[in-house]
């Protein structure tokens, strides 16, 4: 890869995407088998760092800046600059269960250019899946195509709900109480960019979280928007550098799902297509 020229193409970017979240996942991966020297800290409640958090990053960082010099990087760890383009990434999401042995983790990676979201790609190494999307080509797990669910009665829908310390545990709990009256089954299993990737191929009917980083959001919304999913106008309601809240659901539920939580859908014109602006 190092060796490899790439063009300054959306094409040679969406490659090179490829080769290094697979490249870092072989490095997280190591990391994760490596339990004995696993190093962990905190940044702040329930928020886990790793050793290999700051080696994953710096590793995508560098193959970067090395193949596209003038594109600006935007990182969990090391933040960064934000320009017309501009490379939004978590190194490992899912650090909580990285550290307690649990394989449900990801990298995740998006490319945005001029304020939306171009690339999106999410990587969990220890299962070997590749969730991957590039703007207005469908989305894919592994090269396979992908969609979201049909699942159109909430009595039948498992939606998962985030959680951030930025929100009131009083908001949280209200809008997982309105989700329960509604018959759905709510849960969280630690790592929101890859229930926004099991929203993407139909795992979960859904995912909602009423605060989220771009990091962690980005790549799995366009995954979502691409496989025929409903989800939220991120960057309208929110922000590349501070976040926002977040929603993705399958279309038959996503209307409910909104209400419940009171975050807003993206407007779809009457063709089924989405204006340029509707997604992250």
């Amino acid at each position: 890869m190092e060796s490899l020229h790439y063009a300054d193409t959306l094409q040679a970017r969406a490659d090179l995407c490829r080769a290094v979240i697979r490249s870092a996942g072989e490095l997280v991966l190591k990391g994760f088998h490596g339990e004995a020297e696993r190093s962990v800290s905190m940044k702040g409640p329930q928020d886990f760092l790793t050793v290999t958090d700051a080696a994953s990053e710096a590793h995508i960082r560098s193959m970067i800046e090395k193949h596209f010099p003038d594109d600006t990087f935007f990182g969990e760890e090391g933040g960064g600059n934000i320009g017309a383009k501009v490379w939004v990434v978590d190194p490992v999401d899912g650090t909580a269960n990285f550290a307690r042995g649990i394989p449900h983790f990801c990298i995740s990676i998006a490319y945005v250019e001029d304020g939306r979201t171009e690339i999106g790609a999410i990587y969990n190494p220890a299962l070997d899946e590749l969730y991957f999307a590039v703007r207005g080509e469908g989305a894919t797990l592994n090269g396979k195509p992908i969609s979201a669910s049909g699942t159109q009665r909430f009595d039948a829908a498992s939606i998962e709900m985030g959680w951030s310390t930025r929100v009131s545990n009083d908001t949280y709990l209200g809008v997982v109480k309105n989700l329960l009256d509604m018959g759905t089954n709510v849960r969280r299993a630690g790592s929101g960019a890859l229930a926004l990737a099991y929203v993407a191929d139909g795992r979960s009917d859904g995912y909602l979280e009423l605060h989220m980083n771009s990091w962690d959001c980005l790549a799995g919304l366009l995954l979502v928007s691409e496989a025929g999913g409903d989800v939220c106008p991120f960057l309208e309601i929110g922000s590349l550098r501070d976040g926002g809240a977040v929603l993705a659901a399958a279309r038959g539920v996503s209307a409910g799902v909104s209400k419940a939580s009171a975050i807003p859908l993206a407007v779809v014109e009457a063709s089924g297509a989405r204006p340029v602006s509707s997604v992250a």
